[in-house]
């Protein structure tokens, strides 16, 4: 059954779940600045080529902790200016606490939280209940656009259709994280989320992006550009295929 954590082994319990996490990692926490233990576990998920999506609400990020987090290729970043939760998943442990990932909440805060375990049949239905939740949040976040411009506070985007049709050359972009990759219609993804789109191969599951312009989309595998794009681009697309 789900666990008790005060401040002392919830700390602990967050970077124990880093560490074990395999595919699934998704911190989330309105207030972001990371201690060194924490950016040591990050980096070294990160040089695994594992996915970690961070999401976070409140705009208070540094410079050399954006710089940090842009370092990071494997990492997901995004902003939720309603986000008040404080939740750390992996793919079978989750912690839902009132501690921020936050250095000084770490260090000086009274926190508490719980630990619910997806192996533990007990708390099976917690985790999956929960997890839509997570998942809600993830799906109505706004993706994280950094902007290092001396004194200019950091503003994330949200990035959407204009309903310009944008010509291709051999670049495209991954349909779940927008990363830019070579324009392929037949696998719109980047390597990781390839791997993690083939576990499941719903040709259908919604994703984000269109895979010519890169803009705020609803795509799939199955459709994975805007109608502009496609009009625009269909004799590219058919050429590629």
């Amino acid at each position: 059954m789900a666990k008790f954590l005060n401040t002392r082994k919830a700390v602990a319990a967050i970077e124990d779940l880093i560490k074990e996490a395999e595919e699934k990692l998704i911190l989330i926490s309105p207030y972001l600045k990371l201690s060194k233990d924490f950016k040591e576990l990050l980096t070294y998920r990160n040089s695994k080529d594992k996915i970690t999506t961070v999401i976070f609400g409140k705009q208070e990020l540094k410079p050399d902790e954006m710089k940090f987090l842009e370092s990071l290729r494997f990492v997901i970043l995004k902003y939720n200016e309603d986000l008040h939760a404080k939740c750390y998943v992996n793919d079978k442990k989750m912690i839902i606490t009132s501690l921020n990932l936050y250095e000084f909440s770490m260090a000086n805060n009274k926190e508490m939280g719980v630990l619910i375990d997806l192996e533990d049949q007990t708390d099976k239905l917690l985790y999956e209940d929960a997890f839509k939740e997570i998942e809600y949040i993830d799906n109505t976040s706004e993706k994280f656009e950094f902007n290092l411009t001396e004194k200019t506070r950091t503003i994330p985007t949200k990035r959407k259709s204009n309903g310009t049709p944008k010509q291709t050359n051999n670049n495209g972009h991954c349909i779940r994280c927008n990363k830019t990759i070579k324009l392929n219609p037949l696998i719109p993804y980047c390597k990781d989320c390839y791997s993690i789109w083939k576990k499941y191969k719903d040709e259908e599951y919604q994703e984000n992006y269109c895979h010519i312009c890169g803009n705020e989309q609803s795509s799939s595998m199955l459709k994975p550009t805007c109608y502009t794009c496609y009009k625009a681009n269909k004799n590219k697309l058919e050429f590629n295929l």
